[in-house]
């Protein structure tokens, strides 16, 4: 490796006798201003084809491996992708780690991941489990309520993760969903910041353990400072959503269960995007923000960890096909040199989604950061790869990730959470669990009827409601679908109701046949027709129709409460405060409903 004397001797940061600081301090002082530079950038990347080493990726504007680890000095990456294939991508690891170590100085790769253990598919903030194991969302292990179960589902996704080679999770994310509208809901714990900080304790000590090692996944807490109040509900990856706001005067709540993320030792912290309007801190997006990131992150709540940006701050970019500027909210009229300035200076250690570092490197010859600025930043970033052990241990074995990826005992593990959330909020006349007779006509929608039928023989599928004597929906939360772009359509924002005619088509099966309702919520719907009318209403946060089917027969028992409120309607939703929880007048439901069978 070209990072070896030539005399054969061991470099101290190769020496795993010393201390950490002193290998950090070593390693450092051998880095040029280009290698700190790269260290400072935290991109997305890729498996080629095969599982080889990627070339450039147009669509997500991705430079190749050979250009990002050789020529820009890249050694911090956030894998896109779903993983269906665990042996292959450990395989890719090895390869990655195996170019890292063929650089100057053999910086071994960190790569990071948004959530893959539950049912959203979203490039921007998620991805399906694929061979990993499945879980409800963060919403509905929120809606058990159990710190336990919550701390055995990081676990288990520790060890997923681990065995593939991913060593920080871009994730928990405890926004509190005090504006019903806000596309990223899904995500959260709900609206209650008790609750919240409650249960990010349990997420954190679960991907890390009680101190960060060599067996652990730093956990990159988001957004903070929250990032719930968003004007109207609109989200900050768009320029509509820019604005967070604060008219119930109500920033402390939010901060709440980031104090319980610091306390639980959260290695990692990512602000959001969204400018403050109305408040003590100047109006720019919260990584440029040094009253937030400096003063009061760093100073007054004490994290001296890893702040990482969020993606794409710096540079306009293409997406999917959908044209994306730089979410420099505040600072769109500065130069994208003027934003790396900007960022750094407020505290930041990492550009989350950017491939600049010439940006950097022309600031500090500039004079306009310094070089020790930088270093910090890096001694930072450096400290936590030997803490990790991938400066010792920079390879994986490729028939563990097999092997621990999906095993039977986690995939229970999630099928078991994925029934225990759902949520029963109207059961008339105690018709669940249903309890089929010999004939029963069924009418469906949202199941396969080949499912069906094997776990029912003995049942009638009819295709009309008014001939059936039981008719069961599975439906979707509703949202606006009029948001087309290729990245924007990710995003389920706008409408919280169902449309006139889609309200018209429900209740025609409302009634003409007692009807059980399975929800599926991504964000608080505004749903009083079904709660009027359907005759079981259950709720669910990410479900197998086999988990769903063993709810409906009392296989399984609903154990969930609501984590947020189940407004009204959208002028409720338009009337209440985007920072105050429980601000909807009258809710049809309420934060902490939820039944049981009797």
């Amino acid at each position: 490796m070209s990072n070896v004397p030539e005399d054969g001797t061991m470099l101290p940061y190769r020496d795993k006798s010393l201390s950490i600081d002193e290998r950090v301090g070593d390693l450092l002082a051998r880095m040029t201003l280009e290698e700190k530079a790269g260290t400072c950038f935290h991109n997305m990347i890729t498996l080629g084809p095969d599982g080889s080493l990627s070339d450039a990726n147009p669509a997500f504007n991705l430079d190749s491996t050979e250009t990002a680890v050789g020529e820009k000095h890249m050694s911090h990456f956030n894998l896109i992708g779903p993983i269906d294939d665990p042996r292959m991508t450990a395989q890719w690891h090895n390869l990655l780690q195996e170019r890292a170590l063929q650089t100057r100085l053999g910086i071994p790769i960190t790569l990071s991941t948004d959530p893959r253990n539950h049912f959203t598919d979203n490039p921007g903030t998620a991805f399906n489990a694929g061979s990993f194991s499945q879980w409800p969302e963060t919403l509905g292990l929120a809606a058990i309520r159990s710190p336990k179960l919550v701390e055995n589902f990081a676990n288990v996704a520790r060890q997923e993760y681990l065995a593939v080679g991913l060593r920080v999770a871009l994730h928990p994310q405890i926004d509190l969903a005090t504006e019903p509208r806000w596309a990223r809901i899904n995500a959260t714990f709900g609206e209650d910041a008790n609750l919240s900080g409650e249960l990010v304790e349990a997420y954190i000590h679960g991907f890390q353990g009680s101190k960060l090692g060599p067996e652990s996944v730093a956990t990159m807490t988001k957004h903070f400072p929250g990032g719930g109040p968003q004007k109207d509900g609109e989200d900050p990856h768009f320029p509509y959503g820019r604005e967070q706001v604060y008219p119930g005067n109500n920033f402390e709540y939010h901060l709440k269960p980031f104090k319980k993320a610091i306390a639980a030792g959260g290695s990692q912290f990512m602000p959001y995007y969204g400018m403050p309007v109305g408040t003590e801190y100047e109006e720019v997006g919260f990584a440029f923000n040094k009253g937030v990131i400096t003063g009061l992150l760093r100073e007054k709540l004490g994290f001296q960890g890893i702040v990482c940006s969020d993606w794409g701050l710096v540079t306009d970019a293409s997406i999917l096909g959908q044209s994306m500027p730089a979410r420099a909210w505040g600072c769109e009229h500065l130069s994208e040199l003027e934003r790396v300035v900007k960022i750094i200076n407020a505290g930041c250690d990492q550009y989350g989604g950017e491939a600049c570092p010439k940006y950097v490197i022309e600031a500090v010859k500039n004079g306009m950061i310094s070089e020790a600025r930088v270093d910090e930043s890096v001694r930072r970033l450096l400290k936590e790869k030997f803490v990790l052990g991938l400066f010792d241990k920079p390879f994986i074995d490729v028939e563990h990730a097999a092997t621990t990826v999906g095993k039977e005992d986690f995939r229970r593990a999630g099928e078991d959470a994925q029934r225990r959330a759902y949520t029963l909020l109207k059961n008339e006349k105690d018709i669940l669990p249903l309890k089929f007779k010999e004939g029963t006509k069924l009418y469906i929608e949202g199941l396969s009827a080949d499912l069906l039928k094997a776990r029912l023989p003995t049942i009638e599928l009819i295709e009309a409601p008014v001939q059936a004597d039981i008719a069961v929906l599975r439906l979707k939360a509703p949202y606006d679908r009029s948001r087309t772009g290729g990245f924007e359509q990710f995003f389920h924002a706008g409408a919280l109701d169902f449309s006139t005619d889609e309200k018209t088509r429900q209740a025609k099966i409302y009634n003409a046949v007692p009807t059980i309702v399975d929800l599926y919520l991504d964000r608080p719907a505004v749903v009083p027709e079904i709660a009027e009318k359907a005759a079981a209403f259950l709720c669910s946060y990410g479900s197998s129709a086999d988990a769903f089917l063993d709810v409906l027969l009392g296989q399984a028992k609903p154990e969930g409460k609501l984590p947020f409120d189940l407004p009204s309607s959208i002028e409720a939703v338009k009337n209440s405060r985007e920072d105050m929880p429980f601000d909807t007048k009258n809710p049809v439901y309420r934060f902490g409903d939820g039944l049981s069978y009797s």
